[in-house]
């Protein structure tokens, strides 16, 4: 029988009993090892224990890559040391003159890649509110792929992922879709049809804000060996102690994902009933536009909420005020964090592109963490007082 995703935060599918030769392997160890070592001795000439040099592959970062794997239903998966390292290489695929179409309201050090590395590199973008727009209409001879983030970071907006699928494959396109948001707790785009996965392991996967990551997954073999190619040419790989780190984190997953979200439902209620709230962004929300797509194609709404409120001042304010909920950049974590976007997470995105995204001065991004949500929501509340 399969086993459940909470299980397989824990356990790879094979599970029966271990002989004493594969115990002795890691000494029966619960915590996979950190095989903290850069080279491997060949047992002989022409031979080889399966690992090389650590810039290929190791045994930590393997493990992770398999659990990952096993997570998003792909054929492979590569660990990679952040998540703009795993958008970078990714972009490696691609040639001068190929033509991506992106989401508009990308994170903003997605964007700053896009704008001032791979334009460089030749490639070339058009961008578009892939929740909203004709996406098909912007297809060129010489695009390749489609490039979403559902729900995308800040505004929430949701691409039906299914449907982009189709599109993307009716013109041999490839479709990746950054997970980072919901996790493979709450959605497996591979299986909507998605070609890539990447996620910046470091937000929920991690989960403790102590370490950074990558992952691409994918489940075409011939992707695959061409990621396989690059992780060892490029030397990105992530590092042993940071493996196991996200290994550890992986394995409270679920108990996270559902605490923080169930916190993020009551904190997002109790904003609705706050005067100076001008607006709440949360696709939990039935007046949520893309309520019913995340209800079809995931199995949760996940911990991230944006919120504008009635004045830059008011805005200002509540970064000053708050206490227990931390004023910080990144997400995912088991702490609450607050941002800023139009000083943090999207400070180098064009201020134009920013306010037609619907990223005003006046627009705060929470991240919710496993606190108990009513000592947030009192955090918030005097952080809200005049």
């Amino acid at each position: 029988m399969p086993l459940s995703i909470e299980t397989k935060c824990l356990h790879l599918e094979k599970t029966e009993k271990l002989d004493e030769a594969a115990a002795c392997l890691h000494y029966g160890a619960i915590s996979f090892p950190i095989y903290q070592t850069a080279t491997y001795a060949h047992p002989g000439v022409g031979k080889s224990t399966g690992f090389d040099y650590s810039r290929l592959q190791n045994p930590t970062r393997e493990q992770l890559e398999k659990i990952i794997c096993a997570l998003e239903h792909g054929t492979d998966a590569v660990a990679l040391s952040s998540g703009m390292a795993a958008i970078a290489l990714l972009m490696e695929i691609f040639k001068p003159g190929d033509h991506l179409i992106v989401d508009s309201d990308l994170y903003g050090g997605t964007i700053r890649l896009f704008d001032n590395v791979s334009i460089k590199n030749g490639i070339n973008f058009t961008r578009a509110n892939c929740a909203n727009d004709e996406v098909e209409a912007l297809i060129k001879p010489e695009t390749k792929a489609i490039y979403i983030e559902t729900p995308t970071n800040p505004m929430m907006n949701v691409t039906d992922i299914q449907a982009m699928a189709e599109i993307a494959h009716r013109h041999n396109l490839l479709l990746i879709v950054d997970n980072t948001f919901m996790s493979p707790y709450f959605q497996t785009p591979l299986d909507l049809g998605a070609d890539v996965v990447v996620h910046s392991g470091t937000k929920f996967l991690a989960g403790h804000n102590d370490t950074l990551a990558g992952f691409i997954i994918v489940k075409d073999e011939a992707l695959k060996e061409k990621l396989r190619f690059l992780i060892k040419t490029t030397g990105s790989g992530l590092p042993p102690f940071d493996s196991w780190l996200v290994l550890r984190g992986i394995k409270t997953l679920a108990v996270r994902m559902e605490k923080a979200q169930e916190n993020a439902a009551k904190i997002v209620e109790w904003l609705k009933t706050q005067k100076c709230v001008t607006k709440v962004i949360y696709p939990g929300l039935s007046e949520h536009p893309g309520h019913k797509v995340m209800k079809k194609q995931s199995r949760g709404f996940g911990a991230m909420v944006t919120f504008r409120l009635n004045t830059v001042e008011k805005a200002l304010n509540v970064l000053e005020k708050v206490r227990l909920i931390k004023y910080a950049e990144s997400l995912g974590g088991v702490e609450t964090l607050i941002t800023y976007p139009t000083t943090q997470t999207h400070a180098d995105v064009p201020e134009e592109l920013r306010l037609k995204n619907g990223i005003t001065p006046e627009t705060l991004r929470l991240s919710v963490g496993i606190e108990n949500a009513d000592d947030l929501i009192a955090d918030l509340a005097q952080a809200l007082k005049d």
